[in-house]
Formats: C-alpha cells, structure tokens, sequence
C-alpha cells in the first residue's frame, strides 16, 4: 500500500511539473507566440538560426533593473554574430514594463508576458530567470536569478553557441 501511494504521488509530480520539465536543458525550446512593444507578435519558432538569450524580466525586480543594460551590452557585441536577447516582462500592467524601460532604455526585442503562460511553461520560478537557446532551438542553459559575475558566464556561453 505504502509503495503504491508513493508511486501516485511520483506520478502525480511528474504529470504537475510538466511545464517546468519542457524548458530543461537539452530539450527543443518550448515554442510562443508574444506582444513587442510595437504591438507586432514574435515567435519563437521563427527565429530557429539565431543564438537566442531569452530574459524574464519585471519592473519590480531590483536584479533584473541591474542586470537589463548588461544584457543589452551583450546584444550589441554579438548580434552581428547570429545573436539576439529576447527579454519577455512578466508585469501585469504593461505601463509599469513601459516606465522602467523609459529609464533603462534597451536595443533587444522586448516581449509581454502578462499572463505568465510562457514563463510558466520554460519554469520561472526565480527573477531574472535567463534561458540560451542554439541555433536549432534547443535550451543549452538555463539560469535562475542574477548576481555579480553571471554576465561573464552568459559571454562565455553566448562565445561558445555563436561559434558552433
């Protein structure tokens, strides 16, 4: 009885952590569909070919305000290198997302995600969460939270996907 309950609860953890499950590294990217700030939709799908740095933002996260020119640096160093930042904002209210970017203005494309489907479905659970999907759209890495030091290993890695 003891092994059966336990093998319900496992199943039941796999069938509930599916989401988070779909964006593990080696995995194919999961594919969405997002708002520019333009009013444009971007897919995922459509920029198969390109080193992508997906970014989960919010205006009231203090790491991602830090992290966000850092990020735009690298976009800058390496786009002409099959390279882009893709940073999706989980605010709510897009007017808070509108605000914080009139202050930390950005270069790479910038997607709203209020609802939170997509973060949800790559297993956002810390802010910033950064995912590197390769050119054939699989997720390479995945990273919880920002501190002094992560951009170095984001170049690191950007370097090592982009020469591939």
């Amino acid at each position: 009885m003891k092994k059966t309950l336990m093998l319900v609860i496992g199943a039941l953890a796999l069938i509930f952590s599916s989401n988070a499950l779909a964006a593990e590294e080696g995995a194919p990217a999961p594919d969405f569909t997002l708002k520019t700030l333009d009013g444009s939709n971007l897919k995922l799908s459509e920029q198969r070919g390109t080193v992508i740095l997906l970014n989960f933002w919010a205006s009231w996260c203090g790491p991602c305000r830090t992290e966000m020119p850092l990020l735009d640096d690298l976009y800058q160093e390496y786009r002409d290198y099959g390279f882009t930042v893709l940073g999706v904002n989980l605010d709510e209210n897009r007017d808070q997302a509108d605000r914080l970017l009139d202050k930390i203005p950005v270069t790479f494309p910038v997607l709203f995600d209020p609802q939170n489907s997509t973060s949800e479905t790559y297993g956002v659970d810390a802010m910033p969460t950064t995912v590197l999907i390769d050119r054939n759209g699989v997720v390479r890495h995945h990273h919880r939270g920002y501190k002094d030091g992560y951009m170095d290993k984001y170049e690191d890695q950007v370097k090592a996907l982009v020469l591939e």
